[in-house]
């Protein structure tokens, strides 16, 4: 029987020899070649029969795809709300396709996708979701790559402030000046059941700013003694925050989420 494979059904693998070949290029060298397709329509009264080379390829490789798995790829369409990337498997081909949401495009302020990404790029991206039942995968290109915000405290405040590139001034806690806001925060935090003791450390300026409002962030550096560090930011201020308490790292999470929901 014969039926119709649109366009946008085929296999990503044909495009993806050759992205810069219109597309109709491609089919014509498809004609007389062997491919798998799965039914998607089916109208006896219409006579209609209606193909899909992607859904069966979905069939086939989708299984292979894990969270966490790393792909080189290859973008395709690109719109305002994120990209769809093409995975390239062992075999050498792309038989797959995926989408990087405008939020897992970059670390940095993203308004524009297509400022980010143009259709042929060639990308790694690590998938963060699989939708079996949508047959669709989402993938992150930022999350490869480090996070400005959560690089360690000694990384960013020097023990000593003239070892560091990146910190012009240091002060010891006597002679801090807190952020505006924080103070508040750190009483609210004391309301928190758990939490014993809030103290300021080190302080520094960044020589970049990485926000005008104040932004809360927990260390990634491991729990001692029962205290986190959390990271206060403002504009170039960066200020350490020492956190004694019975939680573990998910609740103090919580907590301090509980508390910027609360202050103004």
């Amino acid at each position: 029987m014969q039926g119709f494979v649109p366009n946008p059904l085929l296999s990503p693998a044909h495009w993806c020899k050759d992205p810069k070949r219109p597309i109709q290029d491609v089919t014509k060298d498809l004609v007389g070649s062997s491919v798998s397709v799965k039914v998607v329509e089916a109208n006896e009264a219409e006579k209609k029969l209606v193909f899909s080379e992607k859904d069966a390829s979905w069939s086939m490789y989708s299984s292979q795809v894990k969270i966490g798995g790393i792909y080189d790829g290859i973008v395709g369409s690109v719109f305002h709300y994120g990209a769809f990337v093409h995975l390239r498997f062992p075999d050498g081909k792309y038989h797959l396709t995926g989408l990087v949401h405008i939020s897992e495009v970059s670390w940095d302020l993203v308004q524009d996708v297509q400022d980010f990404l143009t259709e042929g790029d060639i990308v790694k991206v690590i998938v963060v979701n699989v939708d079996a039942e949508k047959s669709r995968i989402g993938l992150s290109i930022r999350q490869l790559e480090e996070d400005p915000l959560l690089e360690t405290l000694d990384k960013i405040i020097p023990l000593e402030p003239d070892l560091s590139p990146d910190a012009e001034t240091a002060s010891s806690p006597p002679e801090i000046e807190l952020l505006p806001g924080l103070d508040g925060i750190c009483n609210e935090l004391l309301q928190e059941d758990g939490i014993t003791d809030v103290r300021f450390g080190r302080q520094a300026l960044e020589k970049r700013v990485v926000s005008q409002d104040l932004e809360l962030w927990l260390s990634s550096v491991p729990a001692k003694d029962n205290q986190y560090k959390l990271l206060a930011r403002a504009g170039r201020q960066v200020q350490e925050v020492y956190l004694t308490t019975s939680l573990d790292q998910e609740g103090v999470k919580k907590a301090v989420q509980r508390v910027l929901g609360r202050v103004p």
